[in-house]
């Protein structure tokens, strides 16, 4: 791709992706609010100052702003701070329906493309598994398994993910288990007695004393498989990100080292996309906007004043007061302090992002 034609490019896709995923998220507001009858004085795509009224239902001004980055909803009676507009007068309950609405509608949309991506791109299927390593002397290496040995079955039953190789072992320690293994395209039958080993600094109360990784190959799927493969992806993703929070929050905490990468922001995202796209294509992009979605979806939800996860919080503070709201002048306090502590982590980021780019690192990691 051509050097300007990709910088272009990467711009525009990033700023669409932006604006689709900030856009999803309002609806997600603007859409719960309506449906409890809460009034909304204002749905507009991207920030002011604004360029135009698009039209006006339903007692609510759909507005064009001029900065592309996303939308906004402004409630009925907003004076600007925080709990002064229709949302206050609202049970709390109702307050954090509408607040979680936003991440959730995040949520959504990451597991509708991941669905739509395993539709086109098929699932991926565990047809087993391929041996990296045999430790010497240990039960695996006594039952003569070989490096790229294929593993089909266990006893005649297929392999069906790779946790299957460890629960067989736990199931039949000390007992003799006959393995069906592919070798150089050949089928050939092993017995392995899975038992305690020990290699070097490994150690194992009962297994084979090899390393392993699951082999997959791709097949075309039904609607109701790339549903239930995208959902459970979703969950994945989702798992993998909340202990990437849990080591960056060690990190900052002084309880572990800060994960191998450190954190990306906006500059990063933006040159992270036009790499994503290069190297992946479409498919790759819809993955990135996916993937960012969900980061969306977690950010949100955490209680860091500015965030929605900070609003939730204030009404379940509500809540257990029965009813006795903390001022909202307080409350706006906190939240712009909050802001303020944002935009100044962003800058930092923002400068480490464009130190990385000047040195040629790349966004995605690597080398």
């Amino acid at each position: 791709m051509d050097g300007m034609f990709s910088g272009v490019f990467t711009i525009v896709a990033f700023l669409t992706i932006l604006v689709l995923l900030v856009l999803v998220h309002e609806l997600g507001h603007f859409l719960t609010a309506r449906a409890m009858d809460i009034p909304v004085e204002e749905f507009g795509i991207g920030f002011p100052p604004r360029a135009a009224v698009l039209f006006e239902r339903g007692g609510t001004k759909y507005t064009l702003n001029w900065l592309p980055l996303g939308g906004f909803v402004r409630f009925a009676g907003d004076s600007g701070v925080y709990g002064s507009g229709g949302l206050a007068v609202v049970a709390p309950w109702k307050k954090i329906l509408v607040l979680l609405a936003g991440p959730l509608a995040n949520l959504v949309l990451a597991a509708l493309i991941f669905i739509i991506i395993f539709l086109v791109r098929g699932v991926p299927v565990v047809t087993g598994v391929v041996v990296n390593e045999v430790y010497p002397g240990t039960p695996s290496a006594v039952a003569g398994f070989r490096t790229n040995d294929i593993i089909t079955a266990l006893d005649g039953q297929p392999i069906t993910g790779a946790d299957d190789i460890r629960a067989v072992a736990v199931a039949r320690l000390g007992e003799p288990v006959v393995v069906q293994v592919q070798r150089d395209g050949a089928p050939l039958e092993l017995t392995v007695t899975p038992g305690p080993w020990s290699y070097g600094t490994a150690t194992s109360t009962g297994g084979y004393g090899f390393v392993y990784r699951p082999q997959t190959e791709t097949r075309p799927a039904d609607v109701p498989t790339a549903i239930g493969t995208g959902v459970s992806y979703t969950g994945d993703v989702l798992l993998r990100f909340g202990e990437g929070f849990g080591q960056l929050f060690g990190g900052l905490t002084g309880a572990n080292a800060m994960p191998e990468g450190g954190v990306t922001g906006v500059v990063g995202i933006a040159r992270g996309t036009g790499q994503v796209f290069e190297r992946d294509g479409w498919l790759g992009l819809a993955n990135w906007m996916a993937i960012i979605s969900l980061n969306l979806f977690l950010v949100n939800l955490l209680p860091i004043p500015a965030l929605d996860g900070s609003h939730i919080l204030f009404s379940l503070i509500e809540i257990v007061r029965r009813g006795r709201k903390i001022p909202p002048e307080r409350e706006a306090t906190v939240h712009a302090f909050g802001f303020i502590m944002l935009m100044c982590l962003m800058v930092v980021i923002t400068v480490s992002d464009v130190s990385n780019w000047v040195r040629g690192m790349p966004a995605l990691g690597g080398g």
